[in-house]
């Protein structure tokens, strides 16, 4: 089974993708998976230096930088995303050539990218608002204003809703998400027998 997990960012997805790497699953988390390309294909950090010049130096892109350029503009935005996502992909595919029982695809562009048609199912992951500027300031050191820069530059939580297949809201307490995460896993089928009907996880 191939899951695709998706939502905006500062969400909590990695409390779900945890849980299914320890089912011995292989977590495909499409953010890494950039930032790892960033290192590694020359030709993928010459794209962006041609479109954002002055975003790369020395070989290293100045992700605050390019974030400061397409976080406040939608078209900039657009064209970054066409130039990562092919990227991506390549390297999604190339990881499930070996056919695992078991997968997430951990992607914010999961739909964009054409990265669901890959998926058995899809998950969306959601939060409020305040809870995820406050997450992203956290955990990456950023302000408060640059964070509400990078949700507002992503899609609606409602658009999430709509594509996914399953929802699974991240209101409460760090444990009680694993625990709804878990109980969804178990209902899935991944750690239990019966897959539930499509809609919104309460538990």
């Amino acid at each position: 089974m191939i899951l695709g997990i998706t939502g905006g960012t500062g969400c909590g997805k990695t409390t779900l993708l945890q849980l299914i790497g320890d089912q011995g699953g292989m977590v495909l988390d499409c953010d890494a998976i950039y930032h790892q390309l960033l290192s590694t294909d020359a030709q993928l950090l010459s794209q962006i230096e041609a479109r954002f010049p002055g975003t790369v130096e020395n070989g290293i892109l100045q992700r605050k930088k390019l974030g400061n350029l397409v976080f406040s503009d939608s078209s900039a935005l657009e064209d970054l995303n066409k130039i990562t996502h092919s990227a991506v992909v390549s390297q999604v595919r190339r990881s499930l050539a070996s056919k695992p029982s078991l997968a997430a695809i951990d992607a914010i562009a999961l739909f964009e990218s054409g990265l669901d048609q890959l998926c058995d199912i899809t998950v969306a992951v959601t939060a409020p608002t305040e809870d995820r500027v406050q997450r992203l300031m956290a955990r990456d050191g950023i302000s408060q204003d640059y964070a509400r820069r990078r949700i507002a530059a992503q899609r609606e939580e409602s658009w999430f809703r709509e594509k996914c297949s399953y929802v699974l809201t991240n209101d409460g307490s760090p444990a009680q998400f694993r625990d709804k995460c878990l109980a969804f896993l178990q209902q899935l089928g991944i750690i239990g027998e019966e897959i539930i009907p499509k809609g919104e996880i309460d538990l």
